[in-house]
């Protein structure tokens, strides 16, 4: 129990609904075996003797180094002062806001000891839009999905194939490409839609914003854009898009004007330029320049970074978020590189989008734990690439075991509230990554194995274009080939396994969400879980080994009806194959 003194964690109390509090302790893996939680209104401590009173905790899950346990209270007055009771085999310790203390009369009546939320106001509780959790996403690299109107191609394209492409390549793709195939992606079971910048800029990717009030040429035009979001509505879809506000394309007049006038230009201060006359590399207009006077994302010198807290720049920022808002009416904005862009900045467009749409959803790209941004007050969710490189380490890499997996995961469950970890955005790839399936030598078993874990775990899955036919591809620009159309060249059999696994996670969202999740004690390179609420169970089984794996049978698990994969049953096993899988779901 002493460890635990000089190495405390503590995830204060994250709320879901106005009066209930759902507490998070986390102490060092096995130094206690009790945990109670001591609480009551701060101004009721004399007159109830709430002190008094200690209420077990439920030790909910477990990493390498940290036991997690938790308790759900509700509070009568919205106040609540708190502390918690530990023991061990050898001490009984409390813990509370000015440390650790053997617990004794005089430490549990010292009111000073104990943590408090003052008062909960409503208007800081944390709210993810709740058509977020039952989101199923689709992205979309525009210019590689469809060539709907080839007369808005440029000179130069590229006849449509799933050739490696050059970064300068262009074959065509557009918004009534999309269009066009809005009832397959319906029929796919989809129902949200991330598009990547489809604002005009010079590139094919669109990263580099040129003017963020204008689409594309290349994709359409305002009358397009319009019909894909109501055409996309009308089918139940959501339409994220995807904002450049870290930086802006060199070409964007706002830079122009800084190159022509200098340090006598009106926008000089719109940017981070450390010295006149502006140095845009030994190299010229390239990537990976860091001969440079100016800050750029990155290295590269096309794409200077916005300085966010000059108020122009915050004014003209947030009236483009606005604007595709009010007047074509997306239902999300994915922020690239959020972790660049100050804090101040996001809570006040935080703050702007939600006055004029309340349920808009605001996704973060952060490669790493993103505690900061989600407080409730900046974004509802981020890309979640630390729980899902865990889970690639494990599927593709096989880089390491079943209790360093459970560690990674349930690290990153417990790291959030319960709402935003049902919100936060789960993909495999990326148009930034390397495609899993070459990742796994275009194993397509393996691939469905990953997916379906994909699609059992908390949060959004979001399917990036082109898996479910058997796309591949490594590191852009290899990952942003184009789409298959030719069903000769579709793979049908993935097609109907990814249609299933999507209309799977649509019927069982709700237990995946918020059931209770237990990992299973299973042999080496065999990894399972039950979710679990008031009256079903699922109970999941996933072989990586390119062996026959067995996982001993009880008696419950011998009612329970097959879902999904395939097994085999012995007399008291369930035997999975090399790389199979299995889903049951049994009612309680």
């Amino acid at each position: 129990m002493q460890q635990f003194i000089t190495d405390p964690k503590v995830k204060m109390p994250f709320y879901t609904v106005m009066d209930a509090y759902t507490y998070d302790f986390a102490q060092k893996k096995a130094d206690a075996q009790k945990v109670y939680l001591i609480g009551g209104d701060p101004y009721l401590f004399t007159v109830d003797n709430w002190w008094r009173e200690q209420r077990p905790m439920q030790r909910v899950a477990q990493t390498l180094t940290h036991d997690y346990w938790e308790i759900t209270v509700e509070p009568p007055h919205h106040r609540w002062q708190y502390g918690f009771v530990l023991e061990s085999q050898t001490d009984t310790l409390f813990f509370g806001d000015r440390g650790a203390f053997p617990v004794s009369e005089r430490v549990l009546t010292y009111a000073n000891y104990y943590f408090r939320l003052p008062y909960l106001h409503a208007i800081d509780a944390y709210r993810a839009p709740t058509w977020a959790s039952d989101t199923r996403w689709y992205q979309i690299f525009p210019e590689r999905f469809a060539n709907g109107n080839p007369s808005l191609s440029p000179t130069d394209v590229r006849d449509w194939s799933q050739e490696s492409p050059t970064t300068s390549a262009f074959y065509g793709g557009d918004l009534q490409g999309i269009i066009d195939h809005l009832d397959y992606l319906a029929e796919l079971g989809i129902n949200g839609l991330y598009l990547t910048p489809v604002f005009k800029a010079p590139s094919n990717h669109k990263y580099d914003t040129e003017d963020y009030f204008t689409i594309d040429p290349h994709f359409g035009d305002d009358e397009t854009f319009q019909r894909f979001v109501d055409e996309a509505h009308h089918r139940g879809m959501r339409i994220m898009l995807d904002a450049v506000f870290n930086h802006i394309g060199d070409r964007s007049p706002q830079w122009q004007d800084v190159l022509q006038h200098e340090e006598k230009s009106r926008f000089k201060d719109w940017f981070h330029i450390e010295s006149f006359p502006v140095q845009t590399g030994v190299n010229g207009n390239i990537e990976n320049e860091p001969t440079l006077s100016f800050d750029t994302f990155a290295f590269t010198t096309h794409m200077p970074k916005l300085n966010t807290a000059n108020p122009e720049v915050q004014d003209y920022l947030i009236s483009i978020a606005t604007y595709w808002i009010e007047k074509f009416g997306i239902d999300a904005w994915r922020l690239d590189v959020a972790n660049e862009v100050d804090h101040h900045f996001w809570k006040k467009m935080k703050t702007a989008l939600t006055a004029i749409k309340p349920d808009i959803y605001i996704l973060g790209e952060i490669w790493h734990s993103a505690q900061r941004w989600l407080e409730g007050d900046e974004f509802h969710a981020t890309m979640n690439y630390p729980y899902i490189e865990t889970i690639n380490d494990y599927f593709i890499d096989k880089s390491i075991d079943e209790a360093t997996l459970i560690s990674g995961l349930n690290t990153q469950l417990m790291m959030y509230r319960k709402d935003t970890t049902a919100v936060m955005f789960n993909m495999l790839d990326s148009h930034d990554t390397a495609r899993v399936l070459s990742r796994m030598a275009n194993d397509k078993q393996r691939l469905k194995q990953l997916l379906a874990f994909l699609f059992l775990q908390k949060g959004t899955p979001c399917l990036y274009y082109g898996t479910e036919v058997g796309l591949d591809g490594f590191n852009d620009p290899d990952c942003r080939k184009c789409m298959i159309w030719d069903e000769q060249a579709q793979d049908k059999d993935l097609l109907a396994f990814t249609k299933n696994i999507l209309s799977f996670r649509k019927q069982y969202n709700h237990l995946i969400q918020t059931g209770h999740l237990t990992w299973l004690d299973t042999p080496n390179e065999l990894i399972g879980f039950t979710l679990k609420d008031e009256a079903n169970q699922l109970t999941a089984l996933f072989n990586r080994s390119p062996e026959t794996r067995r996982y001993q049978q009880t008696a419950a698990l011998k009612e329970a009806r097959p879902i999904i994969g395939h097994f085999e049953t012995t007399t008291s096993h369930i035997q999975l194959q090399a790389n199979d899988f299995i889903v049951l779901e049994q009612s309680l």
